[in-house]
């Protein structure tokens, strides 16, 4: 079935990203598949690494093209890193949360949400996603919310 290619897919990029000593910390990396195009997210200590995560995620089977989203943090705040990436595949993995149109970031372990979305049910199943993900000591939900008309 689609749903089980799509998650074959993401673990299988997942799981190569854990074996590549390339990668220095693998949960940085928020993962999402949609008919064989994968989208990367998250942030890496260097420029060499984000292009091996491009170079890693096209040589699994099943992926037509990759969008790198991944951005480049040279400090390595490994921690923080991680709470991003398992924050961004949280928003990804939510079918409720429009994650392209919300960003994260975290700074001592405090995550910030902000962009912009239709409904403030989508700010709430954002800010919800977020808040199961171990390690976040607080949120700050800028997340505006938007709508047309405004009658």
């Amino acid at each position: 079935m689609f749903a089980e290619t799509e998650n074959t897919i993401v673990n299988e990029v997942r799981d190569s990203y854990v074996r590549d000593e390339r990668i220095r910390h693998a949960a940085e990396i928020a993962v999402s598949e949609r008919h064989g195009d994968v989208t990367l997210r998250g942030t890496l200590g260097s420029l060499h690494q984000i292009h091996a995560a491009v170079q890693i995620a096209k040589a699994v089977p099943g992926v037509d093209a990759v969008h790198n989203e991944l951005s480049l943090d040279p400090q390595d705040r490994w921690q923080d890193g991680e709470i991003r990436g398992a924050a961004l595949q949280a928003l990804m993995a939510d079918d409720r949360v429009q994650a392209d149109h919300i960003d994260v970031h975290v700074r001592d372990g405090w995550l910030t949400l902000s962009g912009e979305v239709r409904h403030q049910q989508d700010s709430d199943a954002a800010f919800e996603a977020a808040s199961r993900i171990k390690g976040v000591g607080g949120i700050t939900n800028e997340i505006k919310v938007v709508t047309a008309g405004g009658h």
